[in-house]
């Protein structure tokens, strides 16, 4: 999608529709006036209120250069913010290109640099759709996006960067396991760092098998499909160093504890941590913040075979405790524990982890809100301000020291799992246990990373969600 910002007039503007921002009990005067009262029209009959993601439209509008008037509904002013605004954007674009609209435009007014990137954002995220390996596609696209704005086209470049790194994020988890192995998943995201200048390591299965990843390796012997640990450097001059790591389950049968039938074909997505920190660090490379960042996407199929884990077997990970694999299934932790090592040992300062864990953190949050775990209060801060900006909802989980009395193990250091209570803080309390002090900070997001139902902003499937945060984080150290 094409998008750009013009500081012109609303009448001057040709496209296929015209969108403005109707808030509750307001509407816009000039453009009633100029379309002979239809707003107060629409808003007599009750076909429009201007209730969040209401929509009405008005074809051949007297007056205006554009094919259609849109009305689109804002909800209480003094509660709409980045968040809200990226809604209506992508719900405008959801809504008007079902009817073929190629060209659309919105009218701006108020906080135009932050309201303009959230348009820009919300209508690229909106345009996204899934069925790209259909032999013939259902989805219709809109090809052009103007925000009618006195924002700067830096504003606009930022946005899309921003927007377009989410939806690489979304694609790469859209893609079924078949096609998206491993050994894919490290291919594209080298190619990612040749065409955005990142350095690009990616570390086999007899590197890894060197250093001693005994715990990645481990989740990864069931499976025809080499693992590998994909790392991805931005250097900038500056002495905290930033980790961004992100589990890459390309598939998860569960392996010998393995998952129910149903549902089982959503596991292409347990991936989505990995491709979060990728997507993020395509952003990082255009954008250039000021704090180094180094991502690392551990890489793996958990299958089911001849060779696959047995529960019971004990592992030793790259630090040198062991573990008694007591749940194939519970193989997330167990792979980000070698690569958080890993980034310890490349000197980072600082550490953030994406994973789609635990179905306990859906359980206790639902499909709303992403878990979050913390070793050190001030990186916790940071953490949920990035998110805060960036409209992406997330709840401070405890990791108080009593949880460790869930895992014990007779056999080894640690059990990878801790029993029936509290899954999503044993397992989080389980990875804490591989930080070594560095300050961390853990995001679950089992319950928001992949949509199972289509939203009027968006579509079903992939959300990219922390990808903002990740930029965020990163931009604002």
């Amino acid at each position: 999608m094409r998008t750009s910002v013009e500081n012109t007039s609303a009448p001057a503007i040709e496209a296929d529709a015209i969108v403005v921002l109707c808030f509750e009990k307001t509407i816009p005067a000039e453009l009633n006036t100029l379309t002979s009262g239809w707003f107060d029209e629409i808003i007599a009959t009750g076909e429009f209120s201007g209730k969040p993601l209401e929509f009405a439209i008005l074809h051949r509008p007297a007056g205006l250069k554009a094919k259609r008037l849109v009305a689109a509904g804002c909800g209480p002013a003094d509660k709409f913010d980045g968040a809200a605004m990226r809604r209506v954007a992508g719900a405008a674009v959801r809504n008007l290109k079902v009817s073929g609209a190629k060209s659309i435009a919105l009218l701006l007014e108020g906080d135009l640099a932050k309201q303009t990137a959230a348009a820009i954002e919300g209508a690229i995220l909106g345009n996204f759709e899934t069925d790209t390996r259909k032999s013939e596609r259902e989805a219709k696209e809109v090809e052009s996006f103007t925000v009618i704005s006195t924002a700067t086209a830096a504003i606009a470049d930022h946005a899309k960067i921003l927007a377009d790194s989410q939806n690489l994020t979304r694609d790469l988890v859209n893609e079924p396991a078949n096609i998206l192995t491993p050994g894919e998943l490290a291919r594209r995201a080298q190619a990612m760092a040749v065409e955005c200048g990142l350095d690009c390591e990616i570390l086999d299965r007899d590197r890894m098998k060197q250093l001693g990843m005994g715990s990645l390796l481990g989740v990864a012997q069931g499976s025809l499909e080499p693992p590998y640990l994909i790392v991805l450097r931005y250097k900038a001059e500056s002495t905290d160093h930033l980790a961004l790591i992100g589990k890459g389950v390309t598939f998860d049968t569960g392996g010998v504890s393995i998952k129910p039938a149903d549902g089982m074909e959503k596991m292409k997505y347990d991936m989505a941590g990995g491709a979060a920190v990728i997507g993020a660090m395509r952003a990082i490379a255009h954008l250039k913040p000021k704090v180094s960042v180094t991502a690392l996407i551990p890489a793996v199929e958990n299958m089911v075979s001849h060779n696959a884990q047995r529960p019971g077997d004990i592992v030793t990970a790259l630090n040198g405790k062991t573990i008694e694999v007591l749940n194939t299934d519970a193989e997330g932790r167990l792979i980000l524990v070698d690569a958080i090592e890993y980034a310890r040992r490349l000197g980072v300062t600082h550490m953030v982890d994406a994973a789609t864990l635990t179905g306990a953190i859906v359980v206790a949050l639902g499909h709303v809100h992403v878990g979050v775990f913390a070793n050190d209060d001030a990186m916790l801060n940071r953490v949920m301000a990035a998110a805060k900006s960036q409209g992406e909802k997330m709840w401070h989980m405890p990791l108080d020291d009593e949880y460790k009395e869930y895992l014990k193990s007779s056999f080894a250091d640690l059990p990878n799992i801790g029993g029936r209570w509290g899954g999503a803080i044993t397992a989080a309390y389980f990875i804490k246990e591989f930080t070594g002090g560095t300050p961390w900070v853990h995001l679950d997001i089992a319950g928001t990373a992949w949509l199972d139902d289509a939203k009027p902003y968006m579509a079903k499937g992939p959300s990219g969600v922390a990808v903002r945060t990740f930029v965020d984080l990163a931009m604002n150290w």
